[in-house]
């Protein structure tokens, strides 16, 4: 059954032992942080409840998705593998024969899904609206997880833009709307990025230049128009992972999360803007970009690849309406490296958007971002390999997909390699490539969170071809199989080992 608000979710997560309610009071200010991050290093982390954080009476939950198990049950599943099987089964009933007929058919993603928005005229999440001067976000528990913050932030975010475009012939077919008015066609956007707390009614968003919210707020300002928002917190945690997957530019993030909960989001509209939010979320927050001052100086905020990131700019916004349930719980992802809610998440949007990537890229047999590269900056890919460079030709596919365009270290193996395991990977290096030969070097978009790159956003790529190699790829001299022991003598031994004696021994 689809989760309809947080608090239903907690119920769900007290009943098999896997919350932890802290009755003890403890400081939003660098106390609760450390307290989550020690739990979340410790083997079947729980979620906590933190249920008095001194100055507040609003309570805090921290680790809804702080293990492989506990993601899956946010998002409804026993294993990650059943949402990608039921991708699969709406995007690829009949495997295409090339690229162009695989990207032909991932609209149907949308078309089959049948599970649009649902807009409702009241909204558990505004049983209280505080709006104009009564606005104060100094009543919301938001932490300040890291010595270096100067700023409390917001880090489990939807954040809500909405775009209006010109209908008519001309636009991508692709593209999902949202709902046509007069000569408009409006497509929500839907993001989770970190919000500062600068004051009682502003608030800095933390996207990038990469970021089409970005480039919208940036559009709306040059030509002196108003842009509005809102940053819902809570409600079905399937919405915090829609808000953060990566999807196609023409899938509404809102129907995927009505996708996976089998169950239609409902949406209300905002009581200061148009924008609309979930309607069972915990909190609301609404606000407007003003034109001539869109952009503020940044401060420094922490990431999930472990690391503070400090940037020139940020979205510049004041909250004009703050609405809640009447007894709300503030959700707070800590952001820090793997383990952490953030890996867990990014695990879960490679194994679930796998047969995606599949479509574009036929002989790719599995894709993974490990965590030694925060699930951002390192894959390694398995191929069937079928003809010469056919590795180099899958790493160019694969920096051509959003996500993976700032992959900066692409390794690519034979099928028969486990990609999950880290020395299978390095090992097929080792044995497999020639660095004069098997090294590409390529320049690019860099990813915003790697400080490496000199500068930001631009950068270097490098694969590493780690597959067998032919003649027909420079390599003269035969190449030799790898050991392995033989069907029949496998079957053998399978037979006969209870007979050997041996403990605990693994099938050959």
């Amino acid at each position: 059954m689809p989760i309809e608000h947080l608090s239903e979710f907690l119920d769900v997560l007290a009943e098999r032992g896997e919350l932890v309610r802290v009755s003890t009071e403890v400081n939003s200010q660098h106390e609760l942080a450390a307290i989550s991050r020690r739990a979340a290093l410790q083997p079947g982390s729980p979620a906590l409840l933190f249920e008095n954080v001194t100055g507040y009476a609003l309570p805090v939950v921290v680790g809804l998705f702080n293990t492989a198990l506990r993601t899956c049950r946010a998002l409804g599943v026993d294993s990650l593998e059943e949402i990608a099987d039921r991708i699969t089964a709406v995007v690829r009933p009949d495997l295409p024969s090339g690229w162009l007929e695989a990207l032909q058919m991932v609209p149907k993603l949308t078309e089959v899904t049948q599970w649009p928005v649902q807009v409702v005229e009241t909204a558990m999440v505004q049983q209280v609206v505080h709006m104009g001067s009564d606005v104060d976000l100094g009543r919301l528990p938001v932490p300040v997880c890291w010595s270096q913050e100067s700023m409390p932030t917001l880090t489990a975010t939807q954040l809500f833009v909405e775009e209006s475009i010109a209908a008519g012939p001309g636009k991508s077919p692709l593209q999902n709307p949202l709902q046509t008015e007069t000569g408009q066609t409006i497509i929500r956007h839907v993001s989770r990025v970190p919000v500062q707390i600068v004051d009682r009614n502003t608030v800095l968003v933390y996207w990038t230049s990469h970021d089409p919210e970005w480039q919208l707020v940036e559009k709306a300002a040059r030509q002196g128009q108003q842009s509005s928002l809102a940053v819902a917190l809570g409600g079905d945690p399937v919405l915090t992972f829609a808000a953060g997957a990566p999807l196609p530019p023409f899938v509404d993030p809102l129907v995927f999360a009505g996708f996976l909960r089998s169950r239609n989001v409902n949406v209300v509209s905002g009581r200061s803007v148009t924008t609309q939010v979930p309607a069972d979320a915990e909190i609301i927050l609404e606000g407007l970009v003003d034109p001539s001052r869109a952009f503020a100086e940044a401060s420094t905020v922490a990431t999930p690849t472990g690391y503070y990131d400090t940037r020139e700019r940020a979205v510049r916004v004041t909250i004009t309406a703050v609405t809640h349930r009447a007894n709300p719980v503030l959700p707070v992802i800590i952001p820090a490296a793997h383990p952490s809610e953030d890996g867990w998440l990014a695990h879960a949007s490679e194994r679930i958007f796998l047969p995606l990537v599949k479509l574009a890229i036929p002989e790719l047999v599995d894709l993974r971002l490990p965590a030694s590269g925060d699930h951002r900056h390192i894959a390694f890919a398995s191929i069937r390999k079928s003809w010469p460079q056919q590795a180099r030709k899958v790493m160019n596919a694969l920096w051509g997909i959003d996500r993976l365009s700032c992959a900066k270290l692409l390794i690519v193996v034979d099928e028969r390699v486990d990609i999950h395991d880290n020395d299978a990977v390095w090992s097929a290096v080792g044995a497999n490539s020639h660095p004069g030969r098997d090294t590409i070097f390529s320049e690019g978009p860099a990813d915003m969170l790697d400080h490496a790159a000199p500068i930001r956003g631009v950068g270097h790529r490098m694969g590493i071809d780690a597959t067998s190699k032919s003649a027909e790829e420079g390599h003269p001299r035969l190449w030799p199989d790898a050991l392995a022991i033989d069907d029949e003598t496998s079957r053998l031994v399978e037979q006969r080992w209870q007979n050997y004696g041996i403990p605990n021994g693994k099938s050959v």
